[in-house]
């Protein structure tokens, strides 16, 4: 019939347009991809140029320790070292990792306290509360560690003591953690900041966005710092 050049004609229009829709539509999702492979780039330089940051602060901090009681000729200089040793396997093959069990954090946590402890001596008192938690919780590496460095670092002592007190506490995957430590204003103001809250605070965006809560609370004798992560990774999720 003569309708039927017409009905041609249209097909044809219709295909080009459907084969141009998906073209577009291809390279738009193509264009998206690329965005967001650049941004996990991004993101993972930044958590590894923040984590690098980690590294030689501590370092510094604990080879003072075994370079002041080295030149004592203390006796307990071994066991600094083999402590040290442990710490230093943690955050040079751990860190890179994505996640690592909360349980191995606290452990760790608890050896640098018992190097403080060593090197504090009479003048410290250490209080750690923790409930029970099972290996598949996770955590990003080193993430904790940095508060208990910074409130060693930037406490003060009260009557010649400083006070720390750890409470660490998982429910439902859901971390509350919170540290606190003696603390005077004017002391602190003479101080040369260490791993700054900022630096903390990047990695908590990187890692966990808007699924934490972190507040910093002063008063004339103590400092505190909350954080609170709801829906931790678990083992599967990590891998």
């Amino acid at each position: 019939s003569d309708l039927d050049p017409i009905l041609d004609y249209i097909r044809i229009i219709e295909f080009e347009t459907l084969n141009h829709n998906f073209r577009t539509e291809k390279r738009n999702t193509d264009l998206q991809n690329k965005i967001l492979e650049t941004q996990l780039q991004i993101k993972e330089q930044e958590l590894n140029y923040l984590q690098m940051q980690i590294h030689p602060h501590f370092l510094f901090n604990t080879l003072n320790t075994i370079y002041g009681f080295a030149l004592k000729q203390s006796k307990e200089t071994p066991e600094i070292i083999l402590k040290l040793s442990n710490l230093l396997d943690y955050i040079l093959y751990q860190i890179n990792k994505p996640c690592v069990s909360l349980k191995l954090e606290v452990t760790h946590i608890r050896e640098y306290i018992e190097l403080e402890k060593i090197r504090f001596r009479d003048s410290l008192r250490v209080e750690f509360n923790s409930n029970d938690f099972t290996d598949e919780i996770q955590i990003a590496p080193m993430l904790l560690i940095p508060f208990v460095e910074n409130a060693f670092k930037h406490g003060s002592r009260k009557e010649n003591i400083l006070e720390i007190f750890i409470n660490i506490q998982v429910n439902n995957y859901n971390l509350d953690f919170t540290i606190r430590n003696s603390y005077n204003p004017e002391e602190k103001r003479k101080k040369k900041i260490g791993i700054g809250q900022e630096n903390i605070q990047k990695r908590l965006d990187l890692h966990y966005g808007e699924r934490y809560k972190l507040e910093y609370k002063k008063s004339e004798d103590w400092f505190e710092a909350s954080l609170k992560i709801s829906e931790l990774k678990h083992m599967q999720d990590a891998r």
